[in-house]
């Protein structure tokens, strides 16, 4: 008899995307997609269960369906359709407590899998140049999606004492970016202008949204010889892009403002409801965050197929030109660059843009 699964946040893009790649896999016998509300993608030949994981009945359908292993990535930044950020923090948080309650009562689940993000780490000025998966940050997130996944793995780490008989996999992804990606940075970056925080340019890491399917697969099976899928793990992309350098290459101009600027423009965004510019959010946008990944590669040895660069281009392309396109801008520098040799000036040197 082959796995059976239940994944959490079936209505997301993400997590339908998940469910149908799950589904193929020949050690797989059945899928449990279960969301609180009706996805509006197909999801394969997945078993779909409209529930709510605030709700105690999560725990009736893992004894229904005997599953084994439980991936959740019920745990997001936004909100799905027309729900608020109240909602979104309950399912995060109180959802996961009932989830994590069902799976503790579940004689069958032998595995969890729990879709987390390197905002745990928070943004601070003191910040290392890179966190390891045991590096303690400097202030914890107060607020938002941030604060949420730090309750989430705290409740994760109790539930991984009281039943060590499971293998518990914590995945923490940096800015998930692609295609169709949907979450507050996605969403910052979308904004025709991108108002920036005045004397800073914060270094970001993304990871693309494919090679979360992925990681999310090799979480989900028993691991392969020579690695090891229970732990925590950062995931994210090689390299690393300034936020400068991601303005230029979506071809949007930046407003560099005071930070209590920045933090009015942030309460004015989010009140048009256009995108979440919480002061995590914020903190991300001043100091940034680089995450290390050798944990990823050599214990559960999983190597993205994008690296950063390779994600935001990926994103760039669907998002289509902004205001400044960069080949319309490098043309224009080599106009005015034609003119300065006119004029028997000299040669411009090189520049790393």
């Amino acid at each position: 008899m082959g796995k059976i699964v239940l994944v959490t946040g079936a209505a997301r893009q993400l997590g339908g995307r998940f469910v149908r790649r799950i589904q193929r896999d020949p050690e797989v016998d059945r899928v449990v997609a279960v969301d609180a509300v009706q996805p509006e993608h197909h999801l394969g030949g997945a078993d779909f269960v409209r529930a709510d994981i605030r709700q105690p009945t999560i725990a009736r359908l893992l004894a229904e369906y005997s599953v084994d292993t439980v991936v959740h990535m019920d745990v997001s930044g936004t909100p799905l359709g027309s729900g608020s950020r109240a909602s979104v923090k309950e399912t995060n948080v109180i959802g996961t407590m009932q989830l994590l309650g069902a799976c503790q009562k579940s004689p069958a689940v032998k595995r969890l899998v729990v879709k987390s993000s390197t905002n745990v780490y928070g943004s601070a000025p003191r910040d290392p140049a890179v966190f390891t998966e045991t590096t303690p940050p400097k202030s914890l997130p107060s607020g938002g999606f941030a604060k949420d996944t730090v309750e989430v793995e705290g409740y994760v780490r109790g539930f991984a004492r009281r039943r060590p008989d499971v293998a518990v996999c914590v995945l923490r992804f940096a800015n998930i970016l692609g295609p169709s990606a949907d979450s507050p940075l996605a969403a910052y970056f979308s904004l025709p202008v991108l108002p920036t925080v005045f004397g800073y340019d914060p270094r970001l890491q993304f990871v693309h949204e494919d090679d979360v399917i992925d990681v999310l697969r090799i979480a989900s099976h028993e691991p392969e010889r020579g690695t090891l899928n229970s732990g925590t793990f950062n995931i994210a992309g090689d390299g690393v892009l300034l936020l400068s350098q991601c303005a230029r290459r979506l071809g949007r101009p930046t407003v560099p403002l005071a930070l209590p600027a920045v933090s009015w423009v942030g309460t004015a965004v989010r009140t048009l409801g256009m995108t979440d510019f919480s002061p995590e959010q914020l903190r991300l946008l001043t100091h940034g965050r680089v995450v290390a990944t050798k944990q990823m590669r050599e214990t559960l040895g999983f190597r993205p197929k994008y690296t950063t660069a390779e994600t935001f281009a990926d994103f760039a392309r669907s998002r289509g030109p902004g205001l400044l396109p960069p080949e319309a801008l490098a043309g224009a520098v080599d106009r005015i660059a034609g003119l300065s040799l006119l004029g028997g000036g000299h040669p411009p040197t090189q520049s790393a843009n």
